[in-house]
């Protein structure tokens, strides 16, 4: 069942003549794991701050169409519900942390204490999310001097710590090393496996192949494609509207053209390895 729905909803930002997001109807169902992907400034982190509420609470502009959460008006919900019901994690950490906390501990801690939580709880538990992301060597650090590899966890910590039902996360990885990388998307499949729900904008689309239940598709403002993982990554067609394709896919493309046919079409690198080592392969001429 749909928790989320958005009908015929565009939005143009303040000064701009063309909308950032063009006719989007979807719905996003709870539990589930959203791969967001699309060209360099096709949509997507309008399309989260929509799903965030920061459009249309906090920036202005034109918002057309409907947009509600569990059936209410996402204009009607206060930005506080909202705040408990989803956590956001931004492209740029830079602007994640607050700025008012003198060490890590404080700013992971600082979401909690706004909910009231009680201070043994509140140590516990940010305790837990830095040995999860790693940081616990970081806990004493002011938060305005870490690297930006750092602060992408430090925002993250403080995001898990609040333990929404809802994750909307745009690129996590973006400062990330190859391992920091492998680190976030175990634990965002953690996550899903306790029945989170996912929003995940990322580029690294190998990574989304591997672990999103469905994937959307965004160009120029447009929902150019939404549907289950496979089907969506294996559309060679998204090629020609500069949406990248797992490296799996595009090498079962050129075995193809060289003659070689794969039983299926493998949207995973592991997949792809398993289907040539069994030596499940057929021939044909060109």
């Amino acid at each position: 069942m749909a928790y989320i729905e958005l009908n015929g909803v565009t939005y143009t930002y303040p000064l701009m003549k063309e909308p950032a997001l063009k006719n989007i109807s979807c719905s996003l169902e709870l539990g589930k794991f959203y791969g967001v992907i699309g060209e360099n400034a096709g949509g997507k982190t309008t399309f989260c701050n929509l799903l965030r509420g920061l459009i249309p609470h906090f920036y202005n502009g034109k918002l057309v169409g409907e947009m509600t959460i569990d059936g209410e008006d996402i204009r009607k919900i206060d930005v506080d519900v909202l705040s408990t019901k989803m956590g956001y994690i931004f492209q740029n950490p830079f602007t994640q942390i607050s700025g008012v906390r003198k060490t890590v501990f404080e700013e992971i801690a600082l979401g909690l204490e706004n909910l009231g939580v009680p201070k043994a709880q509140m140590i516990e538990k940010v305790i837990e999310v830095a040995k999860l992301l790693k940081i616990e060597e970081l806990l004493q650090n002011d938060p305005n001097r870490l690297s930006g590899g750092q602060r992408q966890r430090v925002a993250f910590a403080s995001i898990i710590a609040m333990d929404s039902d809802i994750f909307v996360i745009d690129e996590p990885t973006s400062q990330l090393d190859p391992e920091g990388t492998e680190r976030i998307f175990e634990i965002i499949h953690m996550l899903k496996e306790q029945g989170k729900t996912i929003i995940l904008v990322e580029h690294k689309v190998d990574l989304i192949a591997e672990y999103a239940d469905e994937v959307l598709v965004f160009q120029k403002g447009e929902l150019l494609e939404k549907g289950d993982a496979r089907t969506v990554l294996s559309n060679l067609e998204l090629l020609e509207h500069g949406t990248m394709l797992p490296q799996a896919v595009i090498l079962e493309r050129e075995l193809r053209r060289n003659g070689i046919v794969l039983p299926k079409v493998p949207v995973t690198t592991e997949e792809c390895i398993d289907l040539l080592r069994k030596g499940d392969v057929g021939y044909e001429s060109n």
